[in-house]
């Protein structure tokens, strides 16, 4: 129960940081993603402000042995940067600046009932079962 709490709190400090800073808007994403039109640097800040509470987070939770809420840490097994994560990070990337939307940030529009994201909610499952039907390795 305490481990759910957190996530809830979590994701919802989350999405408020999302919309205060404006993430879930897909205009001002893709402006920041224009660099040669109408190019808006203000997200510049919010990652700043983010990889700031990751470096200083991450560093303090490297030293600890298990953590706080329960469970075993989850790491990626995966070291190596391979043709898969390159094709994969190439096609979110398009999908990312073709509808302005990132996985966090249309999950938070969810909850302003936005029609689209919705529709991108549905299109990245979508996503994952074709992935999954058409090249997941059955091990």
């Amino acid at each position: 129960m305490k481990n759910n709490l957190m996530a809830l709190l979590s994701g919802i400090i989350f999405g408020i940081g999302l919309s205060l800073s404006q993430m879930i808007n897909p205009n001002k994403v893709q402006d920041f993603l224009d660099i040669t039109g109408h190019f808006d640097p203000s997200l510049i800040f919010v990652m700043i402000g983010a990889l700031s509470v990751a470096l200083v987070s991450f560093k303090w939770i490297r030293k600890l042995s298990m953590p706080l809420f329960g469970g075993d840490f989850q790491l990626a097994k995966k070291t190596i940067i391979d043709k898969s994560l390159i094709i994969g990070g190439i096609i979110f990337g398009v999908g990312w600046g073709m509808s302005g939307y990132c996985p966090g940030p249309v999950v938070a529009g969810l909850g302003l009932f936005s029609l689209e994201s919705v529709v991108m909610v549905i299109s990245i499952c979508v996503g994952f079962f074709a992935y999954n039907a058409l090249f997941e390795r059955h091990k």
